[in-house]
């Protein structure tokens, strides 16, 4: 949880340093994020595959095998990130063209975007490191080192946005030179600390690279669902966007704003989620099987408790934050009210990210959960941003009530997945046991 409030706190502070720039930096800066945010949930869908087995392997003190699924994971994190940065760094007047036409939000998101995309390598290995590491229940380390590099961000921010100190005043390109550094030295960070503290993760390069083809057809087996999920997701997130985009710059500055507060309230869900997935996986590497059955039970009501609490203290809370923002009273007015409409979903949506990538894909039920990633996204949340946004002109906090439909279409359904009991499969037995072969730890079968 820690780790994911620090995560969210790098786009809510370069946000709100930025916004004391302006409207227009803030929607420049935000279209021009939208090609990493792409980026990082294409890291996230690798690194999500290789926690499914991982997190298994762990569970049987696998280590050689662990090393292999990293390896498969890194080896494609990098080839991914070195494409984007390519393509950003090439082509960033036609990416910003995606989103807008207005030239001064396109100038500035392309002098933001030709510095950004020197940092994706490092991202890619930071972030495969911290997902094996979280995944053996070394969650501390990559705390450590993005505290560090939140701490590195803010000061650079601070430095290069403004010019004190003696630097120049670089304004938006100071801030993507400052995260860039950052996430630089996090990965510096990251390998020292996991090779200095020698934990199970660390090991030889050629051990990475040590899979073999019928391990690599296991893994993508199971993995490409999950990144095809990610990016199904990621692309309907970029196409709401683009709708936003497309109903004003006011008003995509406030969608800016208001994913940014709304993120700092729902990382707890990211962290229980990301943390159900390895206790789960874990237990089924063990073959206690029962117990793997048991915790996805608590790991699907503690989001309904919590989200209560959490929904109410954003729909408090949150709107006050917009005062430290220096936009226009109107674009102040729209995000508190989007901000309340976003409260109002968070209980679902923690339902959701605990069913599909906590409970879901660490029983390696990967394919279920693409299905209904992709047909929640794509057959009812952008349907309903273009008709909300773009023919019926609603303002964006009735848009967001509407995209959120998709949230109850997938708690619905994840819920009923998740009690028929197929979802549970040993990917570390080879072949990998369906839940319909699995015995449980006493000895009965589970029903």
């Amino acid at each position: 949880m820690l780790q994911n409030l620090l995560i969210s706190s790098f786009t809510f502070i370069d946000t709100l340093m930025i916004g004391q720039l302006g409207s227009i930096q803030i929607a420049a800066v935000g279209l021009a994020n939208q090609i990493f945010f792409v980026t990082i949930l294409f890291f996230f869908g690798l690194g999500s595959g290789a926690s499914v087995f991982i997190a298994q392997y762990w569970g049987k003190r696998d280590i050689p095998s662990i090393h292999t699924a990293m390896g498969v994971a890194l080896i494609f994190a990098v080839l991914g990130a070195l494409l984007v940065s390519a393509v950003s760094l090439l082509f960033p007047h036609h990416i910003m063209r995606l989103f807008t036409a207005d030239k001064a939000v396109i100038d500035f998101g392309v002098s933001y975007l030709k510095i950004i995309a020197v940092s994706y390598v490092f991202t890619a290995i930071s972030f495969i490191f911290a997902t094996s590491l979280r995944s053996i229940e070394r969650a501390t380390y990559p705390l450590i080192a993005t505290a560090f590099s939140l701490c590195i961000n803010v000061l650079f921010n601070y430095l290069l946005i403004f010019g004190k100190a003696g630097f120049p005043a670089m304004g938006v390109a100071g801030a993507a030179l400052a995260t860039a550094v950052s996430r630089g030295l996090e990965m510096v960070l990251m390998l020292l600390i996991t090779y200095r503290m020698k934990t199970p993760v660390a090991a030889h390069i050629r051990h990475y690279l040590s899979f073999d083809l019928p391990f690599l057809k296991r893994y993508f087996k199971t993995a490409l669902p999950v990144l095809i999920n990610e990016l199904a997701w990621s692309f309907g997130m970029v196409a709401y966007k683009m709708v936003y985009a497309r109903m004003g710059t006011d008003v995509i500055a406030s969608a800016n704003v208001s994913e940014a507060i709304q993120s700092l309230f729902f990382v707890i869900f990211i962290g229980t989620g990301n943390a159900s997935a390895v206790m789960i996986g874990k237990k089924i590497g063990e073959q206690r099987y029962d117990e793997a059955q048991l915790y996805g039970k608590r790991f699907l009501l503690l989001p309904v408790l919590m989200g209560i609490g959490i929904g109410t203290a954003m729909a408090i809370f949150a709107p006050q934050v917009t005062r430290a923002y220096n936009l226009e009273p109107e674009i102040i007015e729209i995000t508190k009210r989007s901000l309340r409409m976003l409260a109002l979903l968070i209980p679902i949506r923690g339902i959701t990210i605990h069913a599909i990538i906590g409970v879901l894909r660490s029983g390696g039920d990967t394919r279920h959960a693409l299905l209904l990633e992709a047909s929640g996204v794509w057959g009812i949340g952008v349907p309903m941003a273009i008709i909300g946004g773009l023919i019926l002109k609603l303002p964006i906090y009735y848009v967001y009530l509407m995209v959120g439909t998709e949230e109850v279409y997938k708690a619905i359904l994840s819920l009923k997945r998740f009690y028929s009991g197929r979802w549970l499969n040993d990917l570390t037995e080879e072949p990998p046991v369906p839940q319909s072969q699995v015995i449980s730890s006493s000895g009965t079968e589970i029903p």
